[in-house]
């Protein structure tokens, strides 16, 4: 077995990490461009320890899915030895779980501690960590010692040289392979001029590779301009935000493309691997720049979908195609057979990889209902439901115990319930039997309840006229009660014109 070599971070032009910037169409196209290096947007530890690891065959990628299906993380084979994972954090623990759950899927990972927004602060992360130079180490030496791929830091300046320079020493220590230095400090905007003489001197200070961030404002606008960012901030590297942000085609050594061609080329990675299409459009704005609120940009901006924006850039053509191949790909992979939800055996459980979807079952329709139903069918005990939460990110598991075998979904759910339907469909598909999946052949389950339904559909006015009766009946009978009446009712169940004289008060 090849074992990959570990990611070096000396002389290296790098992407920074943006929010809804980093994602994957974003990373490919930098790395087609030239860049040697990648992050991806910053991902809080909270949110990714919730999510399910996930193979994409269609799209040929892995997905970190979160328990409301979104995708949290995207990435492919293409930037694998490449593509840095950057997490927000505050808690050594966490992180290290995270960080386990994207190790074999990612380059390196990175905790973010110099992103100054109210998002990220107000939990303890990014610049926030800058204060509590103990949990910065706690959470790296976690890091360091827990996974196997290199981990790194990217900070801002402290408010003097000495602290920045003592800081930075510190970090070295835990084990990071690489340091990359905004050369701002927390309360500084793009407005106020880059402190190259700080990175200089973290740099000097240190024996591992940092990385000089920040330029993009003052220096750098061309790729010659990225050499002379790094030599005037003494780094090993250089990493870009804005300015690769407005056009990515900056790594190219040969020089940046137009970027009308950018964004075609930036739309074909996004249609091919399904990108958000509010991200895909966010990303496009950014690149227009001061043009957004021309007539182009302001359809752009109208555009809803993928597809719209494809028609906006005349690229519905490729949209088509895309989208058929894509479709052709999914309808082979399920000609085939999906393999990977075949029951397997796990000590005395069968298990499968399914997730309870409530959308693709009819309203008051459940697996649950189902085993019920054929439990009692085949008089056996009704199944019994056993339940465990995570710690870590409070999901839950759940195996259904039923004839004496126990059954489970090898993926964990959001709710309860989720689960306890999850584990239902493994044991009704592992026994063959209908689940009530929308488009099934109908069961004696579903017989049932549309004659329940169509009872309750006959509900005609002498029904309803009798069920306002009896409650009347009722009250009445109280009231005639405290004044010594005999109240007489006749048989509710007679007929509505019998009915009208529903009863008789005598003395």
């Amino acid at each position: 077995m090849l074992v990959s070599s570990p990611l070096l971070f000396a002389h290296k032009t790098v992407l920074a990490p943006m929010v809804r910037v980093g994602t994957l169409p974003m990373r490919l196209l930098a790395l087609d461009y030239g860049a040697d290096i990648v992050y991806c947007e910053e991902l809080i530890d909270i949110k990714m320890a919730q999510c399910e690891r996930v193979v994409n065959d269609v799209l040929g990628t892995v997905d970190f899915v979160a328990p409301d299906e979104r995708v949290m993380f995207r990435t492919c084979s293409e930037e694998k030895g490449r593509v840095v994972f950057q997490m927000g954090t505050a808690d050594p623990e966490r992180a290290l779980v995270v960080a386990k759950l994207v190790e074999n899927d990612v380059a390196a990972v990175d905790v973010n501690m110099g992103c100054p927004k109210e998002y990220s602060t107000k939990g303890g992360m990014g610049s926030a960590l800058l204060s509590d130079p103990e949990k910065i180490e706690s959470i790296l030496s976690t890091l360091v010692k827990g996974i196997s791929k290199p981990v790194t830091c990217k900070i801002r300046i402290l408010p003097t040289l000495e602290d920045t320079v003592n800081l930075v020493k510190r970090i070295e220590r835990t084990g990071v392979a690489a340091i990359a230095v905004h050369g701002r400090m927390r309360e500084e905007r793009p407005r106020h001029p880059v402190h190259c003489d700080y990175i200089q001197a973290v740099a000097e200070s240190v024996s591992i590779p940092v990385i000089a961030n920040g330029g993009s404002s003052d220096m750098v606008k061309t790729f010659e301009d990225m050499e002379k960012f790094r030599a005037a901030a003494g780094a090993s590297s250089v990493m870009l935000a804005r300015a690769a942000m407005w056009n990515p085609s900056i790594f190219r050594q040969q020089g940046a493309l137009s970027v009308e061609e950018v964004m075609e080329d930036y739309i074909r990675y996004a249609v091919r691997y399904d990108n958000n299409p509010f991200n895909t459009k966010y990303c496009l704005c950014q690149m227009l720049r001061d043009r957004v609120e021309s007539p182009f940009g302001k359809r752009l901006h109208a555009a809803q979908t993928n597809e719209e924006i494809c028609e906006v850039f005349g690229m519905t053509d490729f949209y088509n195609k895309t989208k058929a191949e894509l479709e052709a790909r999914k309808a082979a992979l399920q000609t085939n057979g999906d393999q990977s939800e075949q029951p397997k055996l796990e000590d005395d459980v069968i298990t499968m990889p399914v997730r309870f979807e409530r959308r693709d079952y009819p309203p008051q329709i459940t697996p649950k209902m189902y085993l019920l139903e054929w439990s009692r069918k085949e008089k056996l005990d009704q199944p019994v439901y056993e339940t465990e939460q995570r710690t870590q990110d409070r999901a839950f598991q759940s195996t259904v115990i039923i004839d004496n075998k126990k059954y489970r979904s090898a993926l964990w759910e959001k709710s309860k319930k989720f689960a306890e339907q999850a584990a239902a469909i493994v044991c009704l598909r592992t026994l063959g039997l209908p689940e009530g999946r929308i488009g099934e052949e109908h069961s004696g389950l579903v017989n049932k309840r549309k004659r329940d339904d169509r009872k309750c559909a006959a509900l005609d006015d002498n029904d309803l006229c009798k069920i306002i009766i009896i409650i009347m009946v009722k009250v009445w009978a109280k009231t005639a009660s405290n004044n010594n009446e005999k109240l007489i009712l006749l048989n509710p169940c007679l007929k509505l014109d019998k009915l009208k004289m529903w009863c008789t008060l005598t003395k």
